[in-house]
């Protein structure tokens, strides 16, 4: 006799809020945001669309369970070196997260997930800043900040990053004949930067600017 938390051979396995996220997460991978509907989702669960309503009122509650997800074990990384390091550490990471899901930037931006690993990387900015010495509001905007560029960043490098069948890829090519040396003369010269695919040289370069604006706050 099966337990309680076997699913019977031959039926679908028990519908649960994790389990909803995971696959909808599997989903996002596989068909990207535009294409993730509570209808798809169902189907991929072999339940009835209606079912899901019990655990996501709406598609957006999804997406913000789905970002919670993303963010999980972020608030462990960042421990070594100085503030500076730490806080460059977790902005790293939190990019490593959206990226490692299709469109993971675009669902998570506009979200406010309240869960816990959202809240423990919050924390652990936060505490990271309040320990060096800097005050409540400089280190909360610091947050917000850092958090934002991270976000920004790394929707447009997703955007760049998608096949051109999936909504238009950025095209380096498109810029480099319409940027002409005669009528821009100073975009033409740094068209080599511009247009490089290095996103994480593009990342560390805006991270290091923040940082410091930070260190010159931390002295002021």
């Amino acid at each position: 006799m099966s337990s309680p938390s076997t699913p019977t051979r031959g039926r679908p396995a028990r519908l649960d809020r994790d389990r909803t996220v995971d696959t909808a997460l599997d989903l996002l991978d596989e068909v990207g945001l535009d294409a993730l509907t509570m209808r798809r989702l169902a189907d991929a669960m072999d339940v009835q669309a209606g079912a899901l309503y019990r655990y996501f009122a709406t598609k957006d509650d999804l997406l913000t369970a789905m970002a919670e997800r993303m963010l999980a074990d972020l608030a462990a990384t960042g421990t070594d070196g100085d503030w500076s390091q730490r806080l460059a550490t977790l902005a790293r990471a939190m990019r490593a997260a959206l990226l490692a899901r299709r469109d993971g930037a675009r669902v998570y931006a506009g979200t406010h997930a309240t869960g816990p690993h959202t809240l423990g990387f919050a924390e652990a900015v936060v505490g990271v800043l309040r320990t060096a010495g800097f005050g409540e509001e400089d280190a909360a905007r610091s947050l917000m900040a850092l958090a934002h560029f991270t976000i920004g960043h790394t929707l447009e490098e997703q955007a760049a990053l998608r096949p051109s069948g999936d909504g238009g890829a950025a095209d380096p090519e498109r810029l480099r004949l319409a940027a002409e040396p005669e009528r821009y003369p100073q975009l033409a010269a740094v068209l080599p930067t511009l247009t490089s695919g290095d996103f994480a040289a593009h990342f560390d370069f805006g991270l290091s600017l923040l940082l410091r604006g930070l260190r010159a706050l931390e002295h002021s």
